[in-house]
């Protein structure tokens, strides 16, 4: 106890004297010791310098960071595009163009976010596709990249029905207004060409379509030509797509075509001329095709051209139209028939004969349907006249009896 005291009294003591002070001196604050000098180093200008990059790159990234989060927000977030719009990519056309064309119309809020995070998106030898797209309203940036990236533009189509020639179906192509580029100066071969409906994309050029055209029939025939009946008699590919296009004018009732074009192989078979009404037209009027308000005058069986078939003997020297699957599957595979005539049954189909006496009556039949309607006389027959085989199978007419047609 006595040590401790020792100590307090020698620390006061150290201290010194305790002076007293008034209230208001006890209030006022003492000095404060002075921070201590800064080194000379601290204060030098490299430090300085280090210190400021420092700050700006701290200050960089955080403006960084703010600014892809806005971006990204952005390019995520629904679009400006109040309705459903069509928008076209032209071919060739870059990143920068297209996303400047974006803002341009409206469907995006900003072009350079659009072309630098879409950037990002594509991988190498990626791009986006030419082509019309639809751009849905509200669509986010990154929506409209997906569709241009996935080439899914809006498809159009242009029909070609059978049957009709190469010049009718080049008009149909000149009369789209969606396809490009010119057509061929020269005309494909006739029979060339597949019927069907094409789909494309605007850009798409006109001799594209006959391309594909022109491959898909080829494929076709082949491939029905590699299936047909063994016993078939016609000698090559050429002739089966001649007696293939003259099937199809001849019917457009689905069943009646194999059984027309085993008409057509009887007659062949046995050296009867044809005697085929679209193969006249097909003579006096080409690919153009016969005005719809011509009739098939008696007259006109009589004109001598290398596809009338009541002149020539055998198969005209080309085509006549282009034909479908169908009218070749027919020619591939037709009926096993007698018949050798066929007349209008006044329905849109046929009635068939396989005598010469059946087929009169036929066409007597036909004669009468058509005065009552008041027809004209002088219009063919829709169908093969009154002929027969005769003993060495040239085609004869019967005396005594007046031609019908």
């Amino acid at each position: 106890m006595s040590d401790t005291t020792n100590q307090s009294s020698d620390t006061q003591a150290q201290k010194g004297p305790i002076i007293p002070k008034s209230p208001s001196e006890a209030l006022r604050p003492e000095r404060v010791p002075e921070p201590p000098k800064r080194s000379k180093n601290a204060r030098s200008q490299i430090v300085l310098f280090l210190n400021f990059i420092m700050t700006m790159t701290v200050l960089v990234c955080v403006l960084a960071v703010i600014g892809f989060y806005y971006a990204t927000s952005t390019y995520q977030s629904p679009g400006p595009l109040q309705t459903n719009t069509n928008f076209i990519v032209r071919n060739g056309a870059g990143l920068a163009e297209i996303a400047s064309n974006l803002e341009r119309n409206a469907i995006i809020s900003d072009a350079r976010i659009f072309r630098y995070l879409t950037a990002t998106h594509l991988s190498a030898g990626e791009s986006l596709k030419a082509g019309e797209y639809e751009i849905k309203a509200r669509a986010s940036m990154s929506d409209i990249m997906e569709l241009l990236k996935s080439g899914k533009s809006i498809l159009y189509s242009v029909s070609f029905p059978e049957g009709l020639t190469v010049r009718q179906m080049f008009d149909r192509m000149l009369q789209d207004p969606v396809l490009e580029g010119d057509l061929p100066a020269a005309l494909p071969a006739e029979g060339s060409l597949r019927p069907d409906t094409y789909k494309f994309s605007r850009g798409t050029k006109r001799s594209e379509i006959i391309e594909q055209m022109a491959a898909a029939q080829q494929k076709l025939v082949d491939q029905i030509w590699d299936k047909r009946d063994p016993s078939l008699s016609l000698r090559s590919k050429e002739e089966f797509v001649i007696l293939a296009s003259i099937v199809e004018k001849e019917t457009g009732v689905p069943d009646e075509r194999a059984h027309v074009a085993s008409v057509f192989l009887n007659r062949l078979s046995k050296g009867m001329r044809l005697q085929s009404d679209p193969t006249i037209i097909y003579g006096l009027f080409g690919g153009e095709g016969k005005p719809a308000d011509r009739p098939i005058y008696q007259s006109d069986l009589k004109r001598d051209t290398p596809y009338n078939t009541y002149v020539i003997k055998g198969l005209p020297p080309t085509p006549i139209a282009n034909p479908g699957k169908d009218a070749l599957e027919a020619v591939a595979n037709p009926w096993k028939t007698q018949d050798l005539y066929f007349v209008a049954d006044g329905t849109g189909g046929h009635v068939f004969a396989a005598t010469l006496e059946e087929h009169n009556a036929n066409v007597k039949r036909w004669r009468k349907l058509e005065a009552d309607k008041g027809s004209d006389p002088n219009i063919a027959v829709d169908g093969q006249p009154e002929e027969q085989p005769g003993e060495n199978g040239a085609a004869v007419v019967p005396p005594k009896k007046k031609k019908i047609n």
